[in-house]
This record gives C-alpha cells, sequence and structure tokens, in this order.
C-alpha cells in the first residue's frame, strides 16, 4: 500500500484562515478512500479547540535541531475521518495566538519542517512521498537533501511540492541560513535558496522537491510568465516539465444541499423547486423584501482588491440604481471595501444586505438560497467559492482565470453546454455586460433550471483529482 504523508500549516477541523485549511481537510480523505496510507502533520497551535485538542494522545517525544539550538517536540495523535493526524508539540513556537505573522515565523516553520523528518522513525512510519503544501512545509525538501541523505531509512522518500497561491512565498533574511536553517553558503544562490537577497521557503521547497503541482491547470500555466509569476517565473519556466496543475475538488459530504443541516430546505437536481424555499428564508433572515421573482446576486469573499471588489466598486451604483436585484454580501477584509458594501445598504436597504463578518452557517444558507454567485478575482489559483456555488445550483459569473476558466464554462444557447457565465478582461463593463446576461436569462425559467441542471451535475468532488494525484504519487516512487 502506497503511503503518503500531507505536511502542511491548517487544517480543517482544527485551525483554519483560508482554502488550505479546507484542501488538507479533504483531500487526505478522498485519498484513504482510493487505498492510499494517508496521514498528515501539523503544527499544535493554541487556536486549536481545546475540545479537539482533548482527543489527541501523546505518540513520540523527541529533541529536534534547529541549527545550533536543540528544542523539545512532542508528537500528539488524533485520528479525524479515519484519516490519522499527527501534531507537532512546541509551546515556545506555538503556544500564541494566530497562526502567521510573528516576528519568528522563519524560526517557526523551520523548526516544524525538521520536527517532521525527525518524528518519522519514532512514529514507525516511512512514507513512500512527503506531499508539502505551501511555503511553510518548503524546508521539508531541502533538510531531506542537506541532513538526511545518508541515513538509511530516509533514502527512496520522493517529495511533492504543492503550490496554493505563489502570492505568499515566506521571504526572509538571508542571515537564516546559518543560523537558523543551519545550511552553509552554498545554499544561498539564485539556482537554491536565495531571492532578492533573502531566503525564500517556497523556492527552496520547489528546487529541491522531487515534482511541483499547483491548484488548476490554468494557474500551472499562468504562473510560468511574469504577470502572475511573482518573479519566480523563470525558474518554473525551466521546470515546467515538472509541474502539473490539479484541480481543487470540494468535500460532497461537507456541501451538499440534498443533506446540509445548515440551509432550511434540502433539495437536489430533481427538487430544485425547493431551493426557492432558501431564498425566502434568506430573504426574511436577513430583513430584504420577500420576492421570489428577484435574482438574489451572492459574494462570499474576503474583501480585498485580487478578488476584484474594485470592478463592483465602479460598477455597483450602476447595478442597484438600474437592475431589479438584491445583493448579499458575507465577509470582512479591506476597510474601503467593508465600508463600500456598508454604504450601499444604507443607500439600498430593500437591495443590499452587508454582513461584514464571516458565519458558516449563514455561508451555507447564501449559497442555498442565492441564485447568482459573484467572483470576478484578477487572479485565483483555483477558488472554493464557484465550486460551491455549482454545487448549491448558484450560477457563477467569474473571470476566465487560474481554476474560475477551469471550473466555469459559460452558457452557450447553442450547444446547451456551460454551468455559470465567464467574461476575459479585467474590465469593470464586461463584468456588469455578463452580470445582466445573467440576469436576462434569469426569468426564462426553464432555461434557467436546465443551466442551475448543469451547474449541480459538475462533478468537483476530489475523486477525480485524488486519483490524478495517486497516478503523479504512483510515477514518482516508480522514478
Amino acid at each position: 500500500m502506497l503511503k503518503v504523508l500531507v505536511v502542511a500549516a491548517e487544517s480543517v477541523p482544527f485551525v483554519k484562515t483560508g482554502g488550505l485549511a479546507d484542501v488538507i481537510g479533504s483531500l487526505p480523505k478522498a485519498l484513504k478512500s482510493q487505498e492510499i496510507d494517508v496521514r498528515v502533520i501539523l503544527p499544535k497551535y493554541e487556536d486549536i479547540p481545546t475540545s479537539l485538542k482533548e482527543q489527541m494522545e501523546p505518540v513520540a517525544q523527541l529533541t529536534v535541531p534547529v541549527s545550533w539550538r536543540q528544542q523539545y517536540c512532542g508528537i500528539e495523535q488524533l485520528e479525524y475521518q479515519g484519516v490519522p493526524f499527527y501534531f507537532v508539540d512546541n509551546e515556545y513556537y506555538f503556544k500564541r495566538s494566530g497562526l502567521y505573522g510573528h516576528y519568528d515565523d522563519a524560526e517557526r516553520y523551520a523548526y516544524f519542517c525538521r520536527a517532521v523528518l525527525e518524528s518519522l522513525p519514532s512514529l514507525n512510519f516511512k512514507p513512500d512521498v512527503i506531499h508539502c503544501h505551501d511555503w511553510h512545509s518548503g524546508m521539508v525538501s531541502v533538510f531531506l537533501k542537506a541532513f538526511y541523505g545518508d541515513n538509511s531509512f530516509y533514502q527512496d522518500i520522493k517529495t511533492l511540492f504543492t503550490i496554493h497561491n505563489l502570492g505568499y512565498q515566506g521571504v526572509f533574511a538571508k542571515e537564516i541560513v546559518p543560523d537558523i536553517l543551519g545550511l552553509d553558503q552554498s545554499y544561498f544562490t539564485p539556482d537554491k535558496l536565495e531571492f532578492n537577497d533573502g531566503v525564500n521557503f517556497m523556492k527552496g521547497g520547489m528546487v529541491y522537491s522531487d515534482f511541483i503541482t499547483t491548484v488548476s491547470k490554468t494557474y500551472a500555466e499562468e504562473i510560468r510568465y511574469p504577470y502572475f509569476g511573482e518573479k519566480l517565473e523563470g525558474f518554473l519556466q525551466a521546470r515546467r516539465g515538472d509541474l502539473k496543475g490539479i484541480v481543487n475538488g470540494i468535500d460532497y459530504d461537507l456541501h451538499n444541499p440534498a443533506a446540509d443541516r445548515h440551509i432550511f430546505a434540502n433539495y437536489n437536481i430533481k427538487t430544485i423547486h425547493l431551493k426557492q424555499e432558501n431564498k425566502v428564508k434568506l430573504q426574511q433572515r436577513l430583513g430584504l423584501p420577500v420576492r421570489r421573482d428577484i435574482p438574489i446576486l451572492a459574494i462570499i469573499s474576503r474583501l480585498v482588491a485580487p478578488k476584484g471588489l474594485d470592478l463592483i466598486a465602479h460598477i455597483l451604483d450602476e447595478l442597484l440604481g438600474h437592475e431589479d436585484v438584491q445583493l448579499v454580501v458575507l465577509g470582512t477584509g479591506e476597510e474601503k471595501f467593508q465600508q463600500m458594501f456598508q454604504n450601499a445598504a444604507w443607500q439600498y436597504p430593500s437591495k443590499v444586505s452587508a454582513n461584514i463578518f464571516f458565519d458558516e452557517t449563514l455561508a451555507h444558507q447564501i449559497y442555498a438560497g442565492s441564485d447568482i454567485f459573484l467572483m470576478p478575482s484578477l487572479y485565483e489559483p483555483c477558488g472554493i467559492g464557484q465550486l460551491i456555488a455549482l454545487r448549491y445550483g448558484t450560477l457563477p459569473v467569474v473571470r476566465e482565470t487560474g481554476g474560475l476558466k477551469d471550473t466555469v464554462l459559460s452558457y452557450s444557447k447553442y450547444t446547451g453546454e456551460g454551468n455559470g457565465f465567464t467574461f476575459a478582461n479585467y474590465n469593470a463593463h464586461d463584468m456588469l455586460f455578463t452580470i445582466k446576461r445573467a440576469l436576462g436569462l434569469f426569468y426564462d425559467k426553464p432555461l434557467w433550471n436546465k443551466i442551475v441542471i448543469n451547474a449541480m451535475n459538475s462533478d468537483f468532488s476530489w475523486k477525480k483529482s485524488a486519483k490524478e494525484y495517486i497516478d503523479l504519487y504512483e510515477k514518482l516512487t516508480s522514478r
């Protein structure tokens, strides 16, 4: 049986700041269902709920070198949905509020990466593949080559590095090379860890891993060119033969309108008329006029510029002033965008509900009760929101970038194919034109329901993507 260790900084249900946690919470479960011995290792953060910490059992104690330091490491274990999760316990590094943004993040995650490797013999688990995710785990591949190449236990272990967002690379001062990483200066060169006179953890993960993936096929193409490449496009272009895009899935048990306990009325493809009940109840909950005939547009997002909110800012008054719509917003982010939606709710109280917070139950209710989901991102490595919207029959309006391009096919009246609506240029009026196209079709109920069925028939469960990962693991181990 193929053995895989997944290394990451966050995972639902333990701790989450973004989509990475959703992937780590659901991909291993899909791998396990396809007969892979998969295990996950995370830091044991202070922010993990006490109810989950109380279920953890200690399985190992060891000492981990961090350059010249010798640091304590405890390994605790908890099984979740049939998958063993290990937690690296060190209060000096992880008993503090928040996951990232601390002054010593370089040391914290260097320690974590070294602890992952040091702990394996104690766990009596030798993986065939170590699958690392994002910059926090980038040093695993570096350390494996630098410190463990002569150790028979570690020989033949392959490494895979997945980029979830190239915009976050983990770049630190060059002084950490000897003092924290414990490496000599031969590692601080442009073809290895050096990046703009600093040390780049993500680059290290990509240079030293046997293969690189990212979270959609289009993003794998985009990052090889300057606009999306974040100054690593030359390296990615050079390694294009070892770079593959595998689109993320979502947990179809968690996001299932037929069984979702969060929503007001369960429905499926055969009972999509019950989606209307969710609409009515959502309008009631949010204090909007109850109208079945009006299209509800939804935004569930971090309220930041890369999500395309500057495009929405340009056309918001035109949309709300001229179209018979309701707009529901859920999320937090930059003050200017929070204020924009709050002002719109004040100016158009019968049209806009601005919920400047995050609530999981309300998110599910919005996915189920809305008609159109707006996601006009500047860039989007994969995107989860559009996948959930499709699952709930809420038609996405997206820009053709990254995973949005790979998952949303614009409806064609000629072929009858399509599960949403797309536009190519990062332009506010191209977006508005596309929204108006969707609104025009909304009132043709037989046609609209046909597109809704197309959306709900789209399969973005992990089943297909997990199989792609397994094929890749097998290819790596046979090299």
